[in-house]
């Protein structure tokens, strides 16, 4: 495909052009979306909704939304420990699919819970101090449920200007009362909760952070935090979904390495990204905590309950996590994240954050990164582009995904395929502007 051949409007863009559609026709006036990201998928820069045809293993075979083939080394998928091919995880589901079928068949505020997932509940209570524990069908659920299951129309919410969509969301359906701090700033943080206690001292504040933020891969100051919901009588939640597990030589995350697990009020994390499984939960200190959510938190009530099979893998993927072997897993997942960013370095390439499982290489405009994400499928390599509006305009970025399963080898394969797609990409990117 010829450079020239891609088109300006196709390199130009974004998701937020088409957030709000205006016109009567609420079904009809979708087309301009589909009409952009098909201008894309014809050109082969819209890099989304792939699938895979095996397991997400180190290699594998995937498919393009269009149904294309290709095969790669995957950094795309969240499976940090590599547990979702894990035998004993593979023989806990296969054994909970013969004991009790496949599906809940209820809400969990009704009769959807299985002996698996009260089993769960106690394991994860016991790895995470003892909290009590709300089950919810995907981590999404649980944040969007943490926020809205507290927080009422009088109440305020404070949120890290990064914290993930549920959390946002959640934020929008509970209250009008909502304000944002830059990102990791204490500073801002303080000034937003004082002039909102000097105007209410009667209604409560509830700040949302995250331990390991997705798209920068840094991670808060816990205990100031703490200490500054203290000084104005807030709430603080906690979002663990990418480091409980994967980080520490506990897999206990950055609470547990802060030391900093009593600090948070509220815990909620997600299972899909170590454990093995969709599903997340929520933590909270004591069980009437607990008991409202389960009829007051919408997500979790109005929401079929985890399945058997799920349950039961999580709970065999957290065995694993908490083990020796989870022990060795994470010191060889580290080990990864330190080599690949290495080496991403010495290619020359800008990497994000600090380390963690989620490695961000910098891009830069939309248009060059979708010229570098085509070239690095084509030349067998898989990782995520995220664009504008999830990260800020002008700072496309691939988030590669690292896993304990990968190699050197395929680390030094991947450096070597993006560093070619890079200059590829730039090569295409300065013909395409400077022939317009």
């Amino acid at each position: 495909m010829s450079l020239e051949s891609v088109p300006e409007a196709a390199l130009t863009g974004s998701l937020r052009d088409y957030r709000s559609p205006i016109g009567s026709d609420l079904v009809g006036r979708t087309a301009p979306f589909y009409q952009w990201q098909n201008l894309r998928r014809q050109h082969s820069v819209w890099p989304y909704a792939r699938s895979t045809a095996t397991a997400p293993t180190a290699r594998c075979q995937a498919r393009t939304d269009s149904g294309s083939p290709f095969t790669g080394i995957n950094f795309a998928s969240q499976d940090y420990l590599s547990l979702s091919s894990h035998p004993e995880i593979k023989q806990a589901a296969i054994e909970a699919i013969q004991t009790y079928g496949v599906h809940s068949a209820g809400s969990a505020a009704l009769l959807g819970n299985t002996a698996n997932s009260i089993a769960l509940e106690n394991d994860l209570s016991d790895f995470v101090d003892g909290r009590e524990i709300v089950l919810y069908p995907t981590g999404w659920a649980a944040g969007f449920g943490a926020v809205q299951g507290f927080v009422r129309p009088n109440d305020y919410v404070v949120l890290d200007v990064l914290a993930h969509s549920c959390l946002q969301e959640g934020a929008r359906a509970a209250t009008q009362n909502i304000h944002h701090h830059g990102h990791l700033n204490l500073e801002g943080l303080t000034r937003k909760l004082e002039r909102i206690r000097a105007n209410d001292t009667e209604n409560g504040i509830l700040v949302v952070t995250e331990s390991l933020f997705s798209m920068h891969s840094d991670t808060p100051d816990i205990g100031a935090m703490r200490a500054i919901c203290d000084q104005y009588k807030a709430t603080l939640l906690v979002d663990c979904a990418h480091d409980l597990g994967s980080i520490g030589d506990d897999g206990r995350g950055h609470l547990g390495l802060q030391n900093m697990f009593g600090a948070a009020d509220i815990i909620i994390g997600s299972f899909s990204k170590t454990f093995a499984s969709n599903g997340g939960f929520i933590a909270v200190k004591d069980r009437a905590t607990a008991e409202y959510l389960r009829y007051y938190s919408a997500t979790h009530t109005f929401s079929n309950a985890l399945s058997p099979v799920q349950a039961a893998t999580i709970s065999k993927a957290l065995q694993i996590v908490r083990s020796d072997e989870g022990r060795t897993l994470r010191r060889k997942l580290m080990d990864n994240i330190l080599y690949l960013r290495a080496r991403m370095q010495e290619a020359g390439l800008e990497v994000l954050g600090d380390p963690s499982p989620i490695v961000p290489v910098r891009v830069g405009t939309e248009a060059l990164g979708r010229f570098a994400s085509r070239e690095l499928a084509a030349k067998g390599g898989i990782a995520n582009l995220v664009e504008y509006p999830a990260v800020p305009q002008g700072g496309a970025r691939f988030r590669f995904q690292v896993m304990a399963a990968h190699s050197r080898e395929d680390i030094e394969e991947v450096v070597r395929v993006l560093e070619q797609a890079m200059k590829s990409a730039d090569l295409e990117y300065r013909a395409s502007y400077e022939s317009v």
